[in-house]
């Protein structure tokens, strides 16, 4: 007697070649999308600082080159200098943080962790100076 069978289907082997096969393009592609939104992280922040010294700066020259005293001031005005106030708050990544004094200002953003969500503490000062 015989049987004959008739076969479809995958063998073990397949499926794991298959297996192999897609586990190593992931081992290529992860580290690279990861580098990406480390790399966005950062531009992120860095056109937040300059967003804010920059209507810091069309603030100062609203009001006779007086700096604001506070965020309070950009973000209350009518028509805001600055829609939201990135003051003391984390975002993409990077903790911002805000000093205001008698005629200047600095924002700095801090990554929450350096080399995961960013690279580098970022710094604009009076000026619209970036400093990485």
């Amino acid at each position: 007697m015989r049987f004959t069978r008739n076969q479809k289907g995958f063998t073990l082997v397949e499926i794991m070649i298959v297996v192999a096969i897609i586990a190593l393009l992931a081992a290529i592609a992860i580290p690279n999308l990861l580098r990406a939104k480390i790399s966005a992280n950062d531009a992120l922040a860095k056109g937040t600082l300059r967003s804010l010294s920059t209507a810091s700066e069309a603030f100062a020259t609203s009001n006779s080159g007086n700096y604001p005293g506070a965020i309070g001031s950009l973000t209350s005005a009518t028509p805001p200098y600055i829609s939201q106030s990135y003051c003391s708050t984390t975002a993409s990544g990077y903790t911002y943080s805000c000093t205001f004094a008698a005629g200047s200002y600095s924002f700095v953003a801090t990554p929450v962790t350096v080399g995961t969500s960013g690279t580098t503490v970022f710094t604009i000062s009076t000026g619209g100076v970036l400093t990485p």
